[in-house]
């Protein structure tokens, strides 16, 4: 197959180009006034030759809505691109595998990977999430199909033909923990080395958290990858439900909400048109920094207003400097990677220097890596013996009281499910699959906020918060970042997991170089 380029990506990669996106919400219904809203804009932005794909919204919100694929496909017989929204939260890894087929057949090829708001509503009651892979686990899958996915057969194995995705991941530089924003970092890194090809910011409205994610994207060695900023035009009502958490990853401070109130009560349009100006400037600080693209989006946008976003930003790219101290909308006590420059109001290219605070380490986690060192590590001195005791209890009478003992005492310490492929060792002795909803192996996802859970907000922190002060006790904090954690393997579910480290057959084993015992 001939190599295929998308327009889209053909507009990330043209330096003489600053590519726009716009995000359409098409809602649920089949043919409800939302869906006819939807097309009827995409009409009249392909017919404008100004926007360069048509974001689809997948499930969002964690609510029904029409298939993002599905609605992608008719976009794109429109003459204009679409970019799905393509999310981890509602398929297992066979029915996103399916779907990618279908999605190449159908020439959709641009695809924005994210793991996706967790589920508040559905037929009957709210939908069992699903999270079987994580993006950085997606993207690893989408690059294997690119590169043409080796798969088993009765005779052995073929290659598949490749696919032509054009794949990218979202990161939130809007975050105010040090441990929060970091794991953001982590996370984003291996979604580059998994082969994200471009990236998109979460949104917020702060000029220097903006600058930073771009600063990282190069930072990480990724200088070369295309990074798009969120433009989202703002109401007041939506800024005050953004401002309480009430859409998660969405930060808008309580200095910009009173900023908008004052404009909606000074003005006759009720402050549209400030909103409007506020993201045209957005547009041009962000091409001005050297941002590859906007994304675009609000609620109840008409084609009308995206064409001002883009005619105003561009008329006032040249003095983008000049709003910079515009958007000076920091979280109080946020913490930002980078330090800061006083001369432009963003930032120096030196990161701050994160060794200064190490917190004390918590009794119970420095007990676990005690245990770690004699059991778990290769030159423990009770590794050997464990081996030698799995090798004998496998596959025995005993094994299935051994499993027993083990889980029980996980469950006491860990709130164990028993998926046979730990990741304890992965997260500083934090379970994923227990203690995260969304099951996150590789890092956060963009929902947390101040440092809590986006499934339970002000109750559970975010495990990842958890253990980056855990492993910066130690200094080991960059080990969340070190190596990519494979999907969970469910031929070992209610297994050993101990048996499975011991016997070579988990994925710490396999990363360790454990071999599965020599058969008699």
């Amino acid at each position: 197959m001939a190599e295929f380029v998308s327009r889209f990506q053909e507009s990330l990669l043209d330096q003489n180009t600053f590519s726009v996106t716009w995000e359409l919400v098409p809602g649920r219904g089949a043919f409800e006034k939302a869906q006819e809203v939807v097309m009827a804009s995409a009409e009249q932005a392909a017919k404008s030759g100004k926007v360069h794909a048509l974001t689809i919204t997948d499930n969002p919100g964690g609510n029904p809505a029409i298939s993002a694929e599905m609605l992608g496909a008719e976009i794109n017989k429109l003459g204009i691109e679409p970019l799905v929204h393509f999310t981890c939260k509602d398929k297992n890894r066979n029915q996103l595998e399916g779907l990618l087929y279908g999605l190449e057949r159908e020439n959709v090829r641009n695809l924005l990977i994210m793991t996706g708001d967790y589920p508040v509503s559905g037929f009957g009651g709210r939908a069992k999430p699903v999270f079987d892979l994580d993006p950085a686990q997606l993207l690893g899958l989408i690059s294997d199909l690119n590169q043409g996915l080796e798969v088993p057969t009765f005779k052995g194995s073929t290659t598949l033909k490749p696919t032509h995705f054009f794949a990218g991941a979202a990161v939130s530089p809007f975050k105010k923990l040090e441990s929060e924003q970091m794991g953001q970092y982590y996370k984003l890194k291996k979604k580059l080395e998994s082969g994200a090809q471009f990236i998109v910011t979460q949104l917020g409205y702060d000029a220097r958290k903006f600058h930073e994610a771009l600063l990282m994207v190069r930072h990480l060695g990724y200088g070369n990858i295309p990074v798009i900023g969120n433009v989202y035009v703002l109401p007041l009502g939506a800024a005050r439900l953004m401002n309480r958490n009430g859409i998660p990853g969405c930060v808008v401070t309580d200095k910009l909400v009173k900023e908008i109130a004052a404009e909606v009560e000074r003005s006759k349009d009720k402050g549209k048109t400030e909103r409007l100006l506020r993201a045209a400037k957005m547009y041009a600080f962000m091409k001005g920094m050297g941002f590859a693209g906007v994304h675009i989006g609000g609620h109840g946008m008409k084609f009308e207003d995206v064409e001002f976003i883009i005619e105003k930003g561009e008329e006032l790219a040249p003095n983008w400097q000049d709003l910079v101290r515009e958007f000076d909308f920091p979280q109080p006590g946020g913490w930002y990677y980078f330090e800061k420059d006083p001369e432009t109001g963003l930032n120096k290219e030196e990161p701050a220097d994160r060794s200064k605070d190490r917190p004390a380490a918590p009794v119970g986690y420095k007990m676990f890596r005690v245990l770690h060192n004699a059991m778990f590590e290769t030159k423990g001195f009770l590794f050997k013996p464990m081996r030698s005791l799995a090798k004998a209890v496998d596959g025995t009478s005993m094994e299935h009281f051994f499993t027993r003992v083990e889980h029980f005492m996980k469950v006491m310490t860990n709130e164990c499910m028993h998926c046979g492929d730990c990741a304890l060792f992965d997260i500083a002795y934090l379970c994923p699959m227990s203690q995260c909803p969304k099951g996150q192996r590789n890092g956060p996802c963009g929902g947390s906020f101040e440092g809590w859970c986006e499934v339970y907000p002000n109750k559970k922190q975010c495990i990842y918060v958890r253990a980056y002060p855990r492993l910066k006790s130690h200094g080991a904090e960059d080990t969340l970042g070190a190596y990519m954690i494979p999907p969970v393997n469910y031929d070992l579910r209610f297994t050993s997991s101990w048996l499975n480290f011991y016997l070579g057959r988990d994925h710490t084993a396999k990363r360790l170089g454990i071999k599965p015992p020599a058969k008699k």
